[in-house]
């Protein structure tokens, strides 16, 4: 493996959620003053819990560098379809343009984070995710999944520190670039996609899937990109050994026009991420996966 040629402190970090500031300047937009009550568990990002002024309580999100409309034509309305499906999607009751931001405030819904996968919690996560198949047929205006294989993404999929940090990113990288010459750069299909469909997105109480959380990616495509996305939430230790050879049998009757670039995308992501926020020993447990399908 070759050496690091430019330290990880060298690479732009992810904007994080200030969720104090934020609320005061909600309410400067919208007038609703929401109470902080604090941060939700795991996320790169940031979201919080928050208190409305009826008791309930709600998650605070935000999405930064983000319009309104956009989040409303894609991500929303697929949320919400999915929902209207049987999915246990979170209801938006709020969305505000705050600056360069868009901040949401969703349902809080039931159940904890999914820690590890067990057999009967993948069950029912291929069963919700078949849900998916087909679901924006009727929705038009919802764009299509774009994959940043030839591209940087916006603040993540980045190239630059693959292709900086060692020859085996580098390496990686180049393979992700040549699959991205060779497919189209967004995905094809009606399904309803999620995008970031891995267990900490899983809420689970009692044995059963009790919610399907953070939609803010969620787009058009080939709703087996998911599968690909939940193998890679697994990886390390995230489900029993039984439940991960369970989902590399599903993703060896997915189709490789479908699969490669999926792997492709889902590879560049997590190993961009690693070098900008992790440690090597980080870097290199991602490689690992990378590899077994790009090879």
């Amino acid at each position: 493996m070759g050496t690091m040629t430019s330290p990880p402190q060298r690479w732009a970090r992810a904007e994080r959620l200030d969720a104090a500031r934020t609320l005061d300047a909600l309410q400067e937009v919208t007038g609703v003053r929401l109470t902080l009550e604090g941060p939700c568990p795991g996320g790169q990002v940031g979201t919080a819990y928050v208190r409305r002024p009826d008791g309930g309580r709600s998650v605070l999100k935000w999405r930064p560098h983000s319009r309104a409309a956009d989040l409303e034509a894609g991500p929303l309305t697929v949320s919400r379809v999915m929902r209207h499906a049987g999915c246990p999607a979170p209801d938006t009751e709020l969305v505000a343009q705050v600056g360069h931001a868009v901040v949401m405030v969703q349902e809080l819904l039931p159940g904890a984070k999914i820690d590890h996968l067990d057999h009967d919690s993948l069950v029912r996560a291929l069963e919700l995710n078949r849900l998916q198949a087909g679901r924006l047929a009727g929705h038009p205006g919802v764009p299509a999944a774009e994959l940043f294989l030839r591209q940087d993404g916006p603040g993540y999929c980045l190239h630059e520190p693959l292709r900086r940090h060692g020859r085996r990113s580098a390496a990686l990288e180049h393979r992700v670039a040549a699959i991205g010459a060779a497919h189209p750069d967004r995905l094809v299909g009606d399904d309803a996609v999620h995008m970031d469909f891995h267990p900490g997105n899983l809420l689970a109480a009692g044995g059963a899937i009790t919610g399907v959380v953070d939609w803010d990616g969620a787009a058009r495509g080939d709703h087996r990109f998911d599968l690909v996305t939940l193998r890679f939430g697994v990886h390390g230790g995230g489900a029993d050994p039984g439940v991960t050879r369970h989902l590399d049998t599903v993703l060896d009757e997915v189709p490789e026009d479908v699969l490669r670039p999926a792997w492709a995308h889902m590879s560049l992501r997590m190993v961009d991420w690693a070098i900008r926020h992790f440690a090597p020993s980080d870097v290199e447990h991602w490689l690992d996966l990378a590899e077994q399908r790009l090879n």
